[in-house]
């Protein structure tokens, strides 16, 4: 097959744009994952250890603080972001993933004796299994603008959650809350921004430390 200067020239255009934009992309990831792990640790030091492991590279990280003091045990807190320094698979990410995801998962001292859930409306395509749903009450609560499911046992459990929710400096962000009993934890699943991460972390904090002690 004979290959012409047209498609020779196609091939190098698109190698270069591929080229640019690894660097670019794996350049602004790690900026992000720096900028997400520094933002955070003056509201949980001290901490007895850090556990910390790479995700792909360049789209993430899960980091584990052993806290031991207050209401809080452990803290999990997972970035994953989306393939900026894929020219190819960046454009797909957009439309699977949709943006970047932070996970933190709270260990706390005090037990949870309820499962409580909050899910903003239409976030999931499939929605995940909740725990305990056939025994938990359904409503629907707009906290600025943004309107979740809110799955609970007591009306006081609902209201609790309302208030984490409207702690947040852009509820809107928050996707998934979940306060699950058998495995003692509090869930928070949301997008994260660099100017807003460290209020969303004081949020959660806040809220074990002196909502559930």
């Amino acid at each position: 097959m004979e290959i012409t200067y047209e498609v020779l020239l196609l091939l190098m255009l698109l190698a270069g744009a591929a080229a640019l934009q690894f660097f670019r992309g794996r350049k602004l990831n790690i900026m992000l994952m720096e900028h997400y792990l520094k933002a955070i640790e003056p509201f949980l030091r001290p901490y007895r250890d850090r556990n910390f492991t790479l995700i792909g590279g360049y789209v993430g990280f899960k980091a584990e603080y052993q806290i031991f003091r207050d209401n809080i045990k452990v803290l999990e807190y997972t970035l994953t972001l989306l393939p900026r320094q894929s020219l190819l698979y960046f454009p797909i990410s957009l439309l699977t993933s949709r943006h970047d995801k932070l996970y933190v998962v709270v260990r706390p001292y005090s037990k949870i004796t309820r499962g409580i859930h909050a899910i903003q409306r239409g976030y999931y395509r499939v929605r995940p299994k909740i725990e305990d749903e056939a025994i938990l009450d359904k409503a629907t609560r707009t906290v600025n603008g943004v309107t979740f499911e809110v799955l609970y046992e007591r009306e006081k459990d609902a209201e609790l959650i309302v208030d984490l929710l409207k702690s947040f400096p852009r509820v809107k962000d928050v996707k998934h809350i979940s306060l699950t009993r058998s495995t003692n934890v509090v869930y928070v699943l949301m997008r994260p921004r660099p100017e807003d991460i460290r209020d969303s972390i004081r949020a959660i904090i806040n809220f074990v430390n002196t909502r559930l002690s």
